[in-house]
């Protein structure tokens, strides 16, 4: 079953889904009052994330990826068999890493993959509406070039991919990767977010941006 989360708006339902054997989360944000929804990365067995948007009755406008590494693309295919012509959205920065499995880190792991699109390049501070809510990109390189989140501040919410997580952060040992970019990420676009803001991550269990400026021994606010 998927973790269900009720944000300040009772008509906005995100939904967590789990997936395959990197235990990546992945999401469904829907406008309950609009009959819309993201799905925000699809990873390896996305069927009960699909299977969720359908139960729901709710459109897809586009999948949303926060980075475009293995575990995060590789249900994007299946996505789009589900929910024909749903575009798909990533950074600029990684336009190229969806059709490349080097790139991509696929190829290393033995499973090389593709995914369709991009249909849309996503810039730093452009706000994307879905229903009645506005996210911002807010673009968190470190982990990957092109990596973002996505924060919607009248629900004070922050989904951030795989740059922080609680109590640790985005790994930096990869082609691409570099932690001292990845510090800066979080200083200068996450830590200064409202403390109260409810981080929703790519791996694990939600955190605050204030419990993570407080205690992650990786980046101290």
């Amino acid at each position: 079953m998927p973790d269900e989360s009720q944000p300040a708006a009772s008509h906005i339902r995100i939904q967590r889904f789990t997936l395959g054997p990197y235990e990546t989360n992945c999401y469904v944000v829907a406008d309950t009052r609009e009959g819309v929804c993201w799905v925000v990365d699809a990873g390896m067995g996305p069927e009960p994330l699909i299977e969720a948007v359908r139960k729901g009755g709710w459109k897809p406008l586009a999948v949303v990826l926060t980075h475009a590494h293995l575990d995060h693309i590789a249900g994007v295919a299946a996505v789009l068999t589900a929910f024909p012509k749903t575009p798909v959205w990533i950074h600029k920065d990684e336009e190229r890493w969806l059709g490349d499995p080097e790139l991509n880190l696929s190829a290393f792991a033995g499973v090389p993959v593709t995914a369709p699109g991009p249909d849309r390049l996503l810039l730093d501070g452009e706000v994307l509406a879905l229903g009645q809510t506005r996210w911002t990109v807010l673009h968190t390189p470190g982990h990957s070039p092109g990596g973002i989140a996505l924060y919607e501040p009248g629900l004070g919410l922050a989904i951030v991919g795989d740059a922080l997580f609680a109590g640790s952060i985005g790994r930096t040992d990869f082609p691409g990767s570099r932690f001292e970019t990845l510090a800066a990420s979080i200083r200068e676009k996450l830590y200064t977010l409202p403390g109260d803001t409810r981080v929703l991550p790519g791996h694990g269990p939600d955190t605050t941006i204030a419990q993570e400026r407080l205690g992650n021994p990786f980046v101290r606010g």
